[in-house]
């Protein structure tokens, strides 16, 4: 009896731990669900409302009016549905002849439900007060590295070109510094936007977004080539602004210090020998001029069309860095015509062919060599940093291969290594790799599809025996005339011990 009784205690103490765990994990579920909802409203308290029929943010359309369903008027649109409602059309007493509004029976008042839930990707951030920008600054000149730790951080990630990161450096450094001056003095220093101008695959595009990432400003990289004049085939010349305000979350002030690239920029010189309207070249220089001076621009959120029915805001560009760059083909030619003018019949006259072979003679450009390939005046002067790109030798382009942080040889190694596999390159095999990689004359992006090409049979055959502890890369295997080196694990221990004996 007394057994019982202990067995229907226990039973009982059991169902009541039940119950406890069950409400401890109620409660749980519900402080859960109260977080969750507390951040969706910071979330949502971060934002700008947006009128529900006139689709303008509260910052331009004024203070909203709520009504249920989440639905916000604006005070204007408001007003236009009072005045349509007053109309003698619109029968106010009688609804018995609906005349004035057509179909009003059809209107579902549940279906507008939801109906003003606007994406994120088109809704503004709210702007800070001014007593809060007096406090935390948007920019702060103490966290700007200085010159020399910007080109350090270059140095990581780009080889060579040396005088394109120091000429960077300094550029961003300073514009960074006139964003943060005052201009009490009356001394207003003028923007640095650059112009930079070297072969496809120098790393024009890479330096920008390393730049970028170390200072952590929002970038934006458009395309000169689908630019036309007010988007007449292609994409507004705005539109680069919007891109901008896309990757700073929607945060106006954050974008009005950010930094746009716009690449192929030799694209857009001036047409020789036409008589049709020239929509995608000198125009488009035209119409940069404003964004590249410093203007207020009205771009829409969320899309890179005006004509899209989403929301405008006014973005000024005069703090945005602009960095454009071009691979400027045939520029070549014109700096030779420029220096050859000098060469005369004679013993110490210049030889034509004297510049040739050299490899660098973009960096004797001048503004006129630019001028005289199809970029206006005006545009130029509104880039007054001009600097060229080293062409990529094949010392540099071994480096390419294995210094870096994100080299690409330590990208192949590091897959490898998740089978197991020890990756190596002889150093003739890197070589040989740059000296094909020089003949294609497309730069560093060779690289890659040199790689990707014999690598492929490696990369099929490893994952099949898991008995493989090495791959040789040898210049052989590069130049078709044999295999790479495969160690078993058992070995490959053993030939790394005799390598190490006969190094001692």
């Amino acid at each position: 009896m007394d057994d019982k009784e202990k067995y229907d205690d226990t039973d009982f103490r059991e169902v009541v731990s039940e119950e406890e765990t069950d409400i401890e994990k109620s409660d749980v579920e519900k402080t859960s669900v109260e977080e969750t909802k507390d951040t969706q409203k910071k979330e949502e308290n971060e934002y700008e409302d947006i009128c529900y029929i006139c689709r303008r943010p509260e910052s331009r359309a004024g203070k909203m009016i709520k009504i249920p369903n989440d639905i916000c008027i604006c005070a204007d649109c408001m007003q236009k549905t009072f005045d349509s409602m007053n109309h003698p059309g619109f029968p106010m007493g009688d609804f018995s002849n609906m005349s004035g509004m057509p179909n009003i029976s059809l209107v579902n008042l549940s279906d507008l439900q939801n109906m003003n839930n606007v994406p994120k990707s088109q809704r503004l951030k709210k702007k800070k007060p001014k007593e809060e920008k007096k406090a935390a600054p948007v920019l702060d000149i103490k966290s700007i590295p200085a010159p020399h730790k910007i080109k350090a951080s270059l140095d990581e990630y780009v080889v060579g070109q040396e005088k394109a990161k120091k000429v960077m450096s300094v550029a961003v450094y300073n514009h960074y510094k006139r964003i943060a001056c005052d201009h009490l003095d009356g001394i207003e220093i003028e923007k640095s936007n650059m112009l930079m101008i070297g072969p496809t695959g120098s790393g024009k595009t890479y330096m920008v977004r390393t730049l970028a990432k170390l200072l952590d400003v929002p970038l934006a990289i458009a395309d000169a080539t689908s630019l036309t004049e007010a988007g007449y085939i292609g994409d507004d010349i705005e539109s680069v602004v919007s891109k901008l305000l896309a990757a700073a979350d929607n945060d106006v002030e954050r974008a009005e210090h950010g930094i746009i690239f716009i690449d192929e920029i030799d694209k857009i010189a001036k047409k020789k020998n036409t008589n049709q309207r020239d929509v995608s070249g000198e125009s488009v220089q035209q119409g940069m001029l404003k964004l590249l001076e410093g203007a207020e621009i009205e771009v829409p959120v969320g899309a890179n069309s005006k004509n899209a029915m989403v929301p405008m805001v006014t973005v000024n560009t005069k703090d945005i860095l602009f960095i454009c760059g071009g691979a400027f083909p045939d520029l070549e030619e014109i700096i030779k015509e420029r220096l050859n003018k000098h060469s005369s019949m004679g013993f110490q006259a210049d030889l034509k062919d004297k510049y040739d072979k050299e490899e660098n003679l973009l960096h004797q450009v001048a503004v006129e060599d630019i001028r005289k390939y199809g970029m206006i005046p005006e545009f130029l002067g509104r880039l007054p940093v001009v600097f060229a790109l080293d062409s990529l030798s094949e010392d540099m382009l071994v480096r390419i291969l294995e210094e870096p942080k994100n080299a690409i040889i330590k990208q192949y190694k590091k897959l490898l290594e998740m089978d197991e596999v020890k990756l190596e390159f002889e150093p003739e095999a890197l070589r040989a790799i740059a000296r094909k990689a020089k003949k294609k004359d497309v730069g560093a992006r060779a690289l890659r599809a040199i790689i990707e090409e014999f690598m492929l049979d490696i990369m099929y055959e490893i994952p099949k025996d898991d008995n493989i502890g090495m791959v040789t890369i040898t210049e052989d295997y590069i130049e078709n005339k044999g295999g790479p080196l495969i160690s078993m694990r058992g070995c490959a221990e053993i030939g790394e011990r005799a390598i190490g004996s006969a190094g001692i």
